[in-house]
């Protein structure tokens, strides 16, 4: 939709770009899923033949990682966020989403509804056609690259995307809102909406707290310089000399910036963060909201201490990588399975409920 009070489909640093679901043009390989970061290799089910073939023997690959089963070229911030409270529930999640609990999808709609007002206070929302994989990636270069001079002139953004690398895989993320505090320090502002009227559990609150601190992380290696244009092709499997679409080089002309081809979005990121004087991110909260009344439950402070959300964050992709098994909840935190939508079938309950002997893995790292 076209910003308050401009020219239909003018595009200003009140606008925040979407790709409008089901018009992408079919890429080779390419899932066909909007904003996905899948992407099916048409050989990953393929076998390779050996000198034995003639004899009838035929030598498998070595089993896929999690990364290469799902088809993934990135993984989101929540991802890694979520296996900090159940691995294993959050594999029975990508693997079987419609075994959750009614409730629990109408919360997460519920939510969704709010950072959706709560974006739409700041900016309004542009749908975009889009042609390629390089154009949905460029939408979201545009909205980082419309907000960097909102933040250069002290104001407040949300909905700001970060990328980045950890441990030689790609990660996403959405910021809910930075701002400047009276301090003028930068603030990271993450709402957390829930459905009883009280502040979360310990628990909750540390996969809330690696959340940001992960967010962080990712956005002040950006502002650093640290997110080179190669790093984002690399991994995502992207064309630097795809041209952008018609609409994707309006609306960028509209902001600003001449662009025909996807090279040139990358660049202009590149230099628009390492040039803009942009500070690191001083200051950590969480907003805890009640759903039903709107009204404030509590604010947290987040301490960060960056070796420490590396550790972590490296420990969560090594299951990604294939380099362990997943592991569930230990005994002490075995409460969590009470409201878990797949706690009749978890094979991690069943083995822990056999005994030491059946449990395979090794113990989660604290």
């Amino acid at each position: 939709m076209a910003g308050r009070g401009s020219e239909p489909g003018e595009l200003s640093d009140a606008e925040l770009l979407l790709e409008e679901p089901g018009d992408r043009a079919l890429q080779p390989g390419d899932s066909g899923k909007p904003n996905s970061s899948s992407d099916p290799p048409l050989e990953s089910f393929s076998k390779v033949l050996t000198g034995d073939r003639a004899a009838g023997k035929v030598k498998r690959k070595r089993a896929q990682t999690p990364l290469e089963k799902y088809y993934l070229k990135y993984l989101c911030v929540t991802d890694l966020s979520t296996q900090s409270w159940c691995e294993q529930q959050m594999v029975y999640g990508r693997e079987l989403p419609q075994l959750q609990a009614p409730e629990t999808v109408v919360l997460l709609n519920t939510g969704k509804s709010i950072h959706l007002a709560r974006e739409l206070e700041v900016h309004d929302v542009v749908k975009l056609h889009t042609t390629s994989k390089e154009d949905s990636w460029a939408i979201k270069i545009l909205n980082l690259l419309s907000v960097i001079p909102v933040l250069q002139a002290g104001g407040c953004v949300r909905e700001l995307p970060v990328f980045g690398v950890i441990d030689d895989v790609f990660l996403m993320g959405i910021i809910d809102e930075l701002c400047y505090s009276a301090k003028g320090e930068l603030e990271l502002r993450e709402l957390k909406t829930r459905g009883r009227p009280f502040m979360p559990s310990g628990a909750q609150k540390k996969r809330d707290y690696f959340q940001v601190c992960l967010y962080k992380y990712l956005f002040d290696a950006m502002v650093q310089g640290q997110l080179k244009p190669d790093g984002l092709t690399s991994h995502i499997h992207l064309r630097p000399k795809q041209p952008l679409g018609l609409q994707i080089r309006e609306h960028a002309q509209k902001a600003g910036f001449t662009v025909t081809c996807f090279g040139d979005l990358l660049e202009l990121m590149y230099l628009n963060l390492t040039l803009s004087d942009i500070p690191s991110i001083d200051c950590l909260k969480i907003e805890y909201s009640h759903q039903e009344s709107n009204t404030l439950l509590g604010t947290e402070v987040v301490q960060f201490e960056e070796e420490k959300v590396r550790e972590r964050a490296q420990y969560y992709l090594a299951y990604w990588k294939g380099q362990r098994e997943v592991q569930g909840v230990e005994i002490e935190e075995a409460w969590k399975c009470q409201s878990c939508s797949y706690s009749e079938i978890c094979d991690w309950r069943k083995k822990r409920a056999e005994g030491p002997e059946q449990r395979g893995g090794p113990k989660k790292s604290k």
